[in-house]
């Protein structure tokens, strides 16, 4: 107050100060973060039954069974036994049908074509979802700031998977292939995985406000997080080769193990028939030679479990519990990979065990990304659990 009080003022009357309000952070986006989680988290599990769905495609053959890119016809299936057979007269002029299944008749190709437009079909949902999401927030102006241009990354990467969709499956439409090219295939496998990491690293930074994640900040355990950061990329890795060993159907043969065939390395690894009585150049081998590929993603496997094991190890010194918590769950999904690994090895990639190979490595990429986002943003126990 600056004017003299009167000696009859009521001590009622004195205007108190305001209670202290949050900081500028706090302040500036927290209406809207949960309501972006939540859209990102129907994001996530799209992709993640994208990736399943895509994965059961592959293995049932169904890929190529739409021989044209129509990102907005193509929407709607066949509606009438006209359009069917139009349909199937495209896939009966492709290689994988004269060379491989040739004699199917129309209810097959129906099997394996509705799972082909099932995939694409929640693709095309993915990208609605996405886009009206983006924009519903982007014109109610309740982006947080700095999250428009992460956003609007994600609908890119989207965008530029359908291209390479697109391009992969071309690969399949021509000359005396029966299957996508496995780089390709690789190609879209390891950007779905990009897309579903960058997903769940944002679905795991906005369940935390701004300042929390400044303040945790300050605690980020530096060796913990270069070395989660390391095994995120090693495993990225092995996911690639994962789609290179399916892309050739080279989990079907060498159904024993440790060994392969009576062999710890493959007979003719490096050999690539040219189709002409010759071979191909040695490089063609790590792609296309099932023996050397299988042996190439078992080697990495185990590579990767046993640097797992060295990062989970150190991942037990932390001084957070949910830091230690989040490695646990790293090592037992991981262990369990390796028995699913085993077992799609044993029975010739089934179905049922190759995707639950696919799954785990879903799972474990997820649980990997968690653990680097504690390692970076360690949460704080209270004095009642305390953090040892």
């Amino acid at each position: 107050m600056t004017g003299k009080r009167s000696i009859f003022e009521e001590v009622g009357d004195v205007t108190r100060p305001s209670a202290p309000q949050g900081g500028m952070i706090a302040r500036k986006d927290g209406c809207a973060r949960g309501a972006i989680r939540l859209w990102l988290v129907l994001l996530f599990a799209l992709v993640m039954v994208m990736i399943v769905v895509g994965g059961l495609t592959r293995l049932t053959d169904s890929g190529l069974s739409i021989t044209e890119w129509r990102p907005v016809t193509g929407a709607l299936p066949p509606m009438d036994a006209a359009a069917w057979l139009l349909e199937f007269e495209k896939y009966r002029a492709i290689p994988e049908y004269q060379l491989q299944n040739k004699g199917m008749d129309l209810a097959a190709f129906k099997q394996i074509y509705w799972w082909e437009w099932g995939h694409r079909q929640l693709g095309r949902v993915i990208g609605l979802v996405w886009l009206v999401g983006f924009v519903g927030f982007l014109v109610a102006r309740k982006i947080p700031v700095g999250w428009t241009g992460r956003l609007f990354f994600i609908g890119c990467l989207g965008g530029l998977q359908g291209a390479i969709g697109w391009w992969m499956v071309s690969s399949g439409l021509e000359g005396a292939r029966v299957d996508v090219a496995s780089y390709r295939l690789a190609t879209h496998l390891g950007l779905a995985f990009i897309i579903f990491g960058f997903i769940a690293w944002y679905v795991f930074s906005l369940g935390r406000s701004e300042g929390e994640l400044l303040q945790a900040r300050r605690a980020k355990e530096g060796r913990l997080f270069g070395l989660s950061t390391g095994l995120l990329h090693f495993a990225f890795l092995q996911i690639l080769l994962g789609a290179l060993v399916a892309g050739i159907d080279a989990g079907r043969g060498f159904p024993t193990w440790p060994l392969m065939n009576g062999q710890f390395f493959p007979a003719d690894a490096f050999y690539v028939p040219d189709g002409a009585g010759g071979s191909l150049p040695v490089w063609h081998a790590f792609f296309e030679n099932p023996g050397l590929v299988q042996f190439v993603h078992r080697m990495s496997g185990y590579a990767l479990f046993a640097f797992g094991v060295v990062v989970w190890l150190r991942g037990r010194k932390s001084a957070h519990r949910t830091t230690r918590a989040a490695f646990n769950w790293v090592m037992v999904i991981m262990l369990g990979q390796v028995v699913l690994g085993i077992a799609a090895v044993l029975t010739a990639a089934q179905l049922h065990t190759a995707i639950a190979h696919q799954i785990g490595a879903v799972i474990l990429w997820v649980l990997i990304l968690r653990a680097r986002h504690l390692s970076l943003y360690p949460r704080q126990g209270s004095i009642r659990k305390g953090t040892a």
